[in-house]
C-alpha cells in the first residue's frame, strides 16, 4: 500500500506552507505500510515557540483554504513545543528544534519511504544545524565581549 493522491496533495500543501513560514528540516514519510491510522507524516521544526505556532497556523489555514481540509485533532497548542495536526490521511508534527533533536522521530520512520516534497521544502534541510551553529557563534562572541 502507498500514500493516496489525497495524502500527497495534503503533504505538499502543508510542506509548502511550512517552508513559507521558514520551518527547518521539513521531511515527509509514507507510513501507510506500517500504520493503519494514517498514510503519511510530515515533520518540521522551528527554533522558538512563536515560530512553531506560526507554522502550525499557516499549515492549518492553507489546508483549509486550498483543499478544504480541517484537522480532526490539534494537540500541544498551549506549550507550542510540539504541535500535532491530525488530518486522518496525514499527521503533521511541528516541533521546537530541541524537541526535534530529543525525540528524533526520523529514527523511528527511517525505514519508511520518504515522500517527494516541493523544492522550497527540500531547501530547508540542514537549516536547524545552521541556525544552531550561528547561535553558538553569537553566544561565543557575546561572552567574549563581556570579558574585556
Amino acid at each position: 500500500m502507498t500514500a493516496t493522491d489525497r495524502s500527497i496533495e495534503l503533504i505538499h500543501t502543508a510542506a509548502q506552507a511550512a517552508a513559507d513560514k521558514l520551518a527547518h528540516d521539513i521531511i515527509a514519510y509514507d507510513v501507510s505500510d506500517v500504520l493503519s491510522i494514517t498514510d503519511a507524516f510530515l515533520l518540521a521544526s522551528a527554533p522558538n515557540d512563536r515560530q512553531v505556532k506560526s507554522i502550525v497556523d499557516e499549515i492549518e489555514e492553507r489546508l483549509l483554504k486550498e483543499l478544504g481540509a480541517k484537522p480532526v485533532r490539534r494537540e500541544g497548542d498551549r506549550e507550542a513545543r510540539w504541535v500535532l495536526l491530525d488530518y486522518v490521511d496525514i499527521v503533521v508534527h511541528v516541533q521546537h528544534s530541541e524537541e526535534r533533536v530529543f525525540y528524533a522521530l526520523e529514527r523511528l520512520w527511517k525505514d519508511c519511504p520518504e515522500l517527494e516534497l516541493p523544492e522550497d521544502a527540500r531547501a530547508t534541510r540542514g537549516k536547524a544545524a545552521e541556525y544552531a551553529k550561528l547561535r553558538a557563534e553569537e553566544d561565543d562572541t557575546a561572552g567574549f565581549g563581556e570579558l574585556r
